[in-house]
């Protein structure tokens, strides 16, 4: 508001003072023609009157001498209405019409005034200047008088100037007049003037205050008589031009967030003061950060002393190299990071650092190593027994067979032991490789439990132990592969001859569940331990390795079943307490979706042992 009042002020004063201006320079213009003009009017009506004068002078025919030059010159100024006074060629006044006679003598000496030099000389002119007897400006004139060919005197008429001037004194008051109205109508146009631009510089205004607000969609009217029109297409050019670039920024905005927010590393940026500016939301995954963590300090939202000195490592580091580092994450999500950050230079100094989450790669490399160990261990020893046996029969004569039969016993039993173990790594690796070949079929389980009770009813008899099944005729098909499932059967069956101990029974019974059936291998034994429990999936774990190595087992039974239930949609569980026996649960998808959905396999429900 304050604007448009002041442009208003400003137009209507600019406007206002220039036609002010040139108001007044115009009356200063005319007054002066008017004033020349009534200076020639002067002289042209004082030359007329000065050759009558003349003429009259003529007519006495003779020269004056004395008093006569004074009676002249009282006698002709009321005929030609001014002041008549007659000067000799040396200069001294004889007569003048405005003094008195007997004062006529003691006049000044006027052979310097320039009208009586240029009469003198032949010219003529009207010469201006105070009147020394009236002291009013006064327009002068002189002529030489001449007679028998010489000049034997001057004639001079004077008259004062207002007489002249009055004439044009009614043209001055109107000009004067028309200045004051030229004013107060240019007072007037000022006014509609700035009224006039306030609307569309008020309009303008508004739209340049829209723009500047965000509000990119405003624009200008355009009219084809307005003077502000450039100003208008300006700023519809400026507001075009916004849109445009602001809808580059948005799209690559966008762009940037989508980049980081699908990338498996966590991005950090630092602003130079070592704020943090940037956080993409996997890092925010990683290290569970919630709520706003701009302008904040590395160390107030993440709280790791590491990190902070890797940052400030970073800062102090001149040459810009990336510097690297392991951080480890404490808390509910424990993870272990590897850090590289850099310094960046040139409009957004700071730093940017890359999280990458190698908590998995790290627990492979701890497995894997801990393969490698196992294996060894396990390769071992049935390797050293081999040698050992060999080297001993080497060492014995042809009269010891029953020496002969024993060590190639051992050699025997080691070996199957050994192929055993490479056999069911051979397994175990095709199968965590997605290499094992799976045929799903529609199969009841009864064909596969009656198949692996064949198999291992000859070694139970031995121990005396009773095997049984409680699977209902009527019991839903399962959608499994047949090889698989005879290995998982059969592998956990053959544990439960081993271990549930002379006189024991085992029962394989099935039961439904809303999503998955459920194929329980039950017997009534020793038990495991609880401790054992969450690791008894782990390869080569042994919950009494001299007594597992002591039954041919190899330590990889339990990982191969659980891997074999996984890859087929379902999940393997145990359940076991001292002197109460142990339950085996595998859950396997049935062959028809129990939900309605028709599906052949449902996602299995999660893990637990």
């Amino acid at each position: 508001m304050r604007f448009r009042y002041e442009l208003g002020l400003r137009v209507f004063g600019v406007t206002l003072s220039v036609i002010v201006t040139l108001l007044a320079l115009s009356y200063f213009l005319i007054e002066r023609q008017l004033l020349q003009a009534s200076r020639e009017r002067a002289a042209q009506e004082l030359e007329v009157r000065l050759e009558l004068v003349r003429e009259r002078t003529a007519r006495e025919g003779t020269i004056p001498d004395g008093a006569a030059w004074d009676k002249l010159a009282k006698s002709l100024s009321p005929v030609v209405k001014t002041r008549v006074t007659f000067i000799t060629p040396e200069g001294v006044v004889v007569g003048d019409s405005a003094v008195v006679s007997p004062d006529v003598a003691s006049m000044d000496n006027h052979a310097d005034r320039p009208e009586v030099r240029r009469a003198l000389a032949g010219q003529f002119g009207l010469s201006e200047r105070d009147s020394p007897t009236t002291g009013k400006p006064t327009y002068y004139v002189a002529r030489p008088l001449v007679a028998h060919g010489r000049v034997f005197g001057v004639v001079r008429l004077a008259i004062e100037s207002s007489a002249f001037q009055s004439a044009t004194l009614p043209l001055t008051r109107a000009l004067s007049v028309a200045l004051v109205v030229g004013v107060v109508l240019a007072a007037l146009s000022g006014l509609l003037a700035a009224r006039l631009l306030r609307g569309p510089v008020r309009h303008l205004v508004s739209v340049a205050n829209r723009l500047a607000e965000g509000d990119l969609t405003a624009r200008a009217r355009l009219s084809e008589t307005s003077e502000l029109d450039e100003l208008s297409r300006g700023l519809n050019y400026l507001g075009s031009s916004l849109s445009r670039s602001l809808a580059l920024l948005r799209a690559e905005s966008d762009r940037m967030a989508g980049i980081l927010s699908s990338m498996d590393e966590g991005v950090l940026f630092l602003d130079e003061d070592r704020r943090i500016a940037l956080v993409n939301p996997k890092l925010r995954e990683m290290l569970l950060l919630e709520g706003p963590v701009t302008s904040r300090s590395v160390l107030e939202t993440i709280r790791h002393a590491d990190l902070k000195e890797l940052i400030d490592s970073v800062y102090e580091d001149e040459e810009g190299d990336t510097v690297h580092g392991d951080i480890q994450i404490g808390g509910l999500k424990p993870r272990n990071l590897l850090v590289r950050a850099r310094r960046l230079e040139g409009p957004e100094v700071g730093v940017v650092a890359v999280f990458l989450d190698v908590t998995e790669m790290r627990r492979l490399e701890n497995l894997r190593r801990e393969f490698v160990a196992n294996v060894s261990h396990e390769l071992r020893t049935p390797v050293t027994t081999i040698r050992s046996a060999a080297e001993t029969l080497e060492g014995l004569g042809p009269d010891a067979p029953e020496m002969h039969a024993k060590f190639l016993d051992i050699i025997s039993r080691n070996a199957h032991r050994l192929q055993s173990l490479v056999e069911d790594l051979l397994d175990l690796s095709r199968i965590e490789s997605r290499q094992y070949s799976l045929s799903l079929e529609q199969l009841h389980p009864t064909e596969v439990v009656e198949l692996v009770f064949r198999l291992h009813r000859e070694r139970a008899a031995a121990r005396e132990i009773q095997l049984g099944s409680d699977i209902p005729a009527e019991f839903p098909s399962l959608r499994v592969d047949r090889k698989a499932l005879e290995h998982i059967l059969s592998n956990l069956v053959d544990n439960a001859v081993k271990y549930a101990g002379p006189g024991k029974s085992i029962i394989v019974r099935a039961k439904e569940d809303a999503e998955l059936a459920c194929l329980e291998v039950i017997d009534n034994g020793s038990g495991i331990d609880a401790r054992h429990l969450p690791r008894l999936f782990e390869r080569f774990y042994r919950v009494d390795a001299g007594r597992s190595r002591a039954q041919g087992g190899t330590g990889l039974g339990l990982s191969i079943v659980k891997n074999l239930a996984e890859s087929m949609g379902g999940r393997v569980s145990v359940k076991s307490e001292i002197g109460q026996g142990t339950v085996f649960q595998v859950w396997l998808p049935f062959a028809h979706s129990r939900s309605g959905s028709g599906s052949g396999s449902m996602r299995p429900p999660p893990v637990s042992y």
